[in-house]
Formats: structure tokens, C-alpha cells, sequence
């Protein structure tokens, strides 16, 4: 009987830490890996001075939550755009905003900083559409718009 008690103890011993290890690394391997990375959007009108602007971004492949929008690199569009909250459960965001001072920026300007979460190792593929660029008088801007990913702006 002390053998047998003395057998059933050892293995208990030997498998309970043999079974966390392998729980462990069964629930760790089940969770994605999240990472945050910031998008800056750019918009580029030549010449001319941009004073309003609309567009679009969505994930065309990966998984991406948006958590987070700021404003741009000249004082025009400082402040954090306007966007349509209904639009961030589908992954995709319409970003507006609009300034009539006088002090408009020309060029390629950073208008928008839009802040993801990533979950999975897939790296994500974006389809981004201007809708609209206008200058101070309403008119309609021949614009280019991109993107940079990372941390610097």
C-alpha cells in the first residue's frame, strides 16, 4: 500500500508540472499578436491652397482596429478632423475637415495621423480615396493623397 501511495504521489508530482507548461503554451499560442502603429495621410495640391478635403481609408487585407485620429502638420488642420463614428465598426473611416482663414497650406502637407491597432502578423493593406480637396473659393483640387506608415511624420 506505501508503495502504491509512494508511486501515485510521484507521478502526481512529475505530470502537474508537465500539464501547466503544456496549458501555457496552448493559451499563449491561441492569442494574436496586437501591435499599434500610426498611419499618416498626406495630401499633395501643387500650388495651390487646400482648404477643405474628404476621404476614406479602409483595410483591404489584415485585421485592424482604428483607435485613435489627430490633426495635421500646418495650423490650418491642427485639430483632430472630423470623421463618421458609424464607419470605425467596419474598419474604414471617412475623414472631413475645412478651414476659411487666410493661412492655408500648398504642397504636400500632412492632414491626418490616424492611429491602428494591429492584431496578427498579416501587414495590413490599405485602400485610400480622396473624395474631395477644395480651395478657399469651393473649387475643386486636382490632389493627390498617400500614406506613410510608422512613427515619423
Amino acid at each position: 500500500m506505501k508503495s502504491l501511495m509512494i508511486i501515485i504521489l510521484t507521478s502526481m508530482c512529475v505530470m502537474v508540472p508537465v500539464l501547466a507548461q503544456q496549458s501555457e503554451q496552448e493559451s499563449s499560442a491561441v492569442e494574436p499578436k496586437v501591435r499599434f502603429a500610426p498611419l499618416h495621410i498626406y495630401l499633395d495640391t501643387g500650388n495651390r491652397p487646400l482648404a477643405a478635403f474628404q476621404f476614406e481609408l479602409k483595410a483591404a487585407a489584415g485585421q485592424i482596429k482604428i483607435v485613435g485620429v489627430e490633426g495635421g502638420q500646418h495650423k490650418a488642420f491642427k485639430e483632430a478632423p472630423y470623421y463618421d463614428p458609424a464607419a470605425l465598426a467596419n474598419d474604414r473611416i471617412i475623414i472631413a475637415a475645412f478651414n476659411t482663414s487666410h493661412d492655408l497650406p500648398k504642397g504636400r502637407t500632412r492632414i491626418a495621423t490616424i492611429h491602428l491597432q494591429i492584431t496578427g502578423d498579416v501587414e495590413p493593406e490599405y485602400e485610400l480615396n480622396l473624395t474631395v480637396a477644395a480651395d478657399a473659393d469651393g473649387k475643386e483640387l486636382p490632389a493627390k493623397i498617400g500614406f506613410e506608415r510608422g512613427d515619423r511624420k
